[in-house]
Parts: structure tokens; sequence; C-alpha cells
């Protein structure tokens, strides 16, 4: 009891406290909201199914056993069924969690970084700066994202780095756009005036005052993007530019079971399951995000 009566004090004696104390509210504001918390579940388990594969596995994900291929769900010894190589469906969605969660990761470290950067130093200095870098940015935003990334894999070759990169290449302009248009709104405001009356240079102001204002809105538009992040990602697997056989990553798998979709449905059918319901926990826990770090929804 202590402890919430600490986070709900109405006059906060440290910093900490009050930050503490936000981050509880938004907690239970977001509680509140069944579909985001169905979506932080999902994501919750993606975690713990990349952390744990290797226990929960039954089988390794690339062992082969021709004797028992495309065995149907439901078979004994194999939950999934098994691939036309013999290979243990369940071990591969467990473990192709991990190159997913992988993908998405560094994607969410990465682009949104660059694009904050750019969009905070291109609102914040205005001029010729601003024209430059928004006019880089409208250059990468007239590309279709998964065609842009495609002609970037095809310079860098297949693999999952050179994915990575390419996917990360393509996602930072959304970024900049939000940043840019935060720190329009920010950057004549009061505080930030009497930080410069106070001998900060620029660099400090952007990096200590600007940025962290336009952290909400770009931390709540990564995890709605991260569900076009695995879609691309399992692109570029289906097309055989991205993660290379026989590692298994969901949209290799699709393209692998494409031809048997009729026949033996579930080689593709469950990785592409797999993809949906990731994506679909991604975009509601990001629409929560955004219910809960919406400033004009703090006091519901």
């Amino acid at each position: 009891m202590a402890v919430f009566t600490y986070l709900r004090d109405q006059n906060p004696s440290s910093r900490m406290q009050a930050r503490l104390g936000q981050w509880y509210l938004a907690w239970l504001r977001m509680r509140r909201n069944p579909l985001a918390m169905t979506g932080l579940a999902i994501i919750l388990a993606l975690l713990f199914v990349a952390a744990f594969a290797p226990w929960l596995a039954p089988y390794d994900p690339l062992e082969q056993d021709l004797g028992r291929r495309l065995l149907p769900p439901l078979s004994p010894g194999h939950l999934f069924g098994t691939d036309d190589f013999g290979r243990d469906m369940l071990s591969r969605i467990l473990f192709g969690s991990r190159i997913t969660l992988y993908i998405v990761s560094l994607v969410a470290v990465t682009a949104p970084v660059l694009g904050l950067l750019v969009g905070t130093v291109a609102g914040y200095f205005g001029g010729w700066t601003d024209q430059i870098l928004m006019r880089i940015t409208d250059i990468f935003l007239a590309f279709p994202r998964l065609i842009l990334a495609l002609a970037l894999i095809a310079v860098m070759g297949p693999g999952i780095e050179n994915a990575v990169l390419a996917i990360a290449l393509t996602a930072w302009p959304p970024y900049a756009r939000v940043a840019r248009a935060e720190t329009l709104t920010v950057r004549t405001s009061d505080y930030i005036a009497a930080v410069g009356l106070q001998g900060a240079g620029s660099g400090r102001i952007i990096w200590g005052h600007v940025m962290p204002m336009c952290l909400p809105s770009v931390i709540i538009r990564v995890t709605l993007d991260m569900a076009g992040v695995i879609l691309i990602a399992a692109g570029l697997g289906f097309l055989g530019l991205g993660v290379q056989p026989p590692l298994p990553e969901w949209g290799l798998m699709i393209s692998s079971g494409r031809k048997l979709l009729f026949e033996q449905w579930w080689v593709a059918t469950v990785p592409g399951l797999a993809i949906f319901i990731v994506s679909l926990g991604f975009n509601l826990l990001g629409d929560g995000l955004r219910d809960v770090l919406d400033p004009r929804n703090s006091g519901k």
C-alpha cells in the first residue's frame, strides 16, 4: 500500500517520484484497454518463446527426417506437422520467432534513431537545413518501402544483416516527419527560450530538451510500424533475398510451402498465422500506447 501511495502522491518530492508516478498512471490507463493488454500479452509471449525456444522446441529445427515428411498437424510427436524435408513445424516456428525478434529489434534501434535525429535537426534549425533534409526524406518516401528494400538488397546481396540494413534505411523517413512536426511545435516554447538564455548550445537543446518531447510520438510510431517491418522481412525471405535456407524464417517457410498449399496446407499456413498473430499484437499494443501517451488523454 505504501508503494501505491508513493506513486499516486499529488506532490512528488523528487523528479524520480514524479516520473514513476507518471508511468504508474499510464499503466493504469493502459490496463483499462483490453485490446492493448491483448497486444501486450502477444508481444510478451513472443519474447518468452524467443528466449526459451531451445527448451520449448521438441526437435532440432534443422534436423531432416525424410521418412516423416509432410505429416499433418496433430500427428504423434508433431503438433503442427512436418514440412517437405521432415522437419518439425512447431520447432521451426519457435526458433523462427528468434529471427523475427532479432530483425524487429535491430530495426527498432536504428531507423527511429536516425529519423529522430534528422527530424529534430531539420525542425529546430529550419531554413536551408530543413529544406535539404526534408527533400532527402521525400526522395525515400517517394518509393514503396518493399520496392526500395528490394533495390538495396539487390545491391548489397541477400542475407539477414543486409535485410535488416535495407529495412532500416527504408523505415526512417516517417520518424523524421513525426519528429520534425513535434520539433516545430516545441522549438518556440518558453522553456526552450529559457534554456537558450542560460547559454545552452543548439546540440544540448536538441538532445536534452527537444528529443525527449518527440519520444512519445516516435515510440507510438515504432510500435505501429513493427507489423510492417515483420511483413517486409517476411516478403524478403519469401523472395529469397532475406534470411537464407535452412534457417527457419517465417517468410522463407511460406515460400517453401507455397507449392504445397492445396495438398499440404499447413506448411505455409502455420508460419502465415504466426506472422498474422505477431503483427496483430504489435498493432494492438501500438493503439494502446497511442491512447496512453497522448497528452490529451492524460486526464482520462
